[in-house]
């Protein structure tokens, strides 16, 4: 025995290797199937409940009336339910605001958030504000009980209902946003921040004629990943670069560094093209289409699961 020389380091791996005892590569987890199941007339029956209890002004007796409703609803689905409520300045004084956070528990690490506002434009005489914001809100509810029944990827999802995203006067740093600047400040003192693998706003996403109007200042991964959800769900043609920025709930948590998109159709009038509905009495149900909320909830629910 003493005859024979040692094996070297590297010619007893390449035995092991050639047997098929070597170190392997972890498997890569299983893709995960987009939920299907999204229902435009339940979507729908949400925003008409919403639109029913009149104006929801941030800071009224209103707001804190939809809050509830909204929070109710969201227990009545089995969804862990967080209210914040808070003061913050607003033009001529200060204002109580009401975030409702339904949360969906992940498998794994990370968040996902996806964001409407209910809250209404005030000062506008018979303004229901039912895609300005009651479609985000039913669509947001519809998806909760999809969520809620059936998700299984690893990034926790929080359902935010913001309050507060219209201004008073004009936009600026007390007036407007206030609800998505409350949830961004919150993720940052609570350390969720590197958390967030996205933020995706849902506003004015009803319109019978949809046309969705990608804003440029969203992420540009979330913009691509989104038109390539529209796209594996054959509406892509309901998609579109805006030509510019547009000021929403989304830019805030840009603001605070975290990767945002906004899903919106910012054509909402009597004529293509036009905008002629928007912040006036003619903002109504019959103005909303369930299939629209239906292609709006189908391609978030695969945005999910590319994400």
């Amino acid at each position: 025995m003493r005859n024979l020389r040692p094996i070297s380091l590297v010619a007893l791996l390449l035995a092991l290797l050639a047997a098929g005892c070597g170190p392997r590569e972890p498997a890569a987890p299983a893709p995960l199937a987009p939920l299907t199941g999204f229902d435009g007339a339940r979507a729908l029956a949400e925003v008409r409940a919403l639109v029913a209890l009149g104006p929801r002004d941030a800071g009224t007796p209103g707001a804190l009336k939809a809050a509830e409703q909204i929070a109710g609803r969201l227990q009545a689905l089995g969804v862990t339910c967080e209210r914040q409520t808070f003061l913050d300045r607003v033009p001529g004084g200060t204002a109580t605001f009401h975030n409702v956070i339904g949360k969906i528990p992940g498998a794994g690490r990370g968040l996902i958030l996806l964001c409407a506002h209910y809250d209404t434009k005030s000062g506008l005489a018979g303004f229901q504000g039912a895609n300005d914001s009651g479609s985000g809100v039913g669509a947001l509810l519809e998806l909760a009980r999809l969520l809620k029944a059936g998700w299984r990827g690893a990034p926790e999802v929080w359902l935010a209902f913001l309050d507060g995203e219209e201004c008073r006067e004009s936009y600026g740093p007390h007036d407007g946003l206030h609800g998505s600047r409350h949830l961004a400040q919150h993720l940052a003192a609570t350390g969720r921040t590197h958390d967030v693998h996205a933020v995706i706003v849902l506003d004015m996403i009803g319109d019978r004629d949809l046309t969705v109007t990608l804003p440029s200042n969203s992420d540009q991964r979330l913009l691509a990943l989104t038109l390539a959800a529209a796209t594996q769900e054959n509406c892509r043609e309901k998609f579109s670069l805006a030509p510019g920025p547009v000021l929403d709930d989304h830019q805030p948590f840009l603001d605070a560094g975290l990767p945002a998109v906004d899903l919106i159709d910012f054509c909402y009038g009597s004529a293509p093209g036009l905008n002629d509905y928007w912040h006036t009495a003619a903002d109504t149900p019959d103005k909303l289409s369930a299939e629209s909320l239906q292609i709006i909830g189908r391609v978030v629910l695969r945005l999910l699961t590319l994400l």
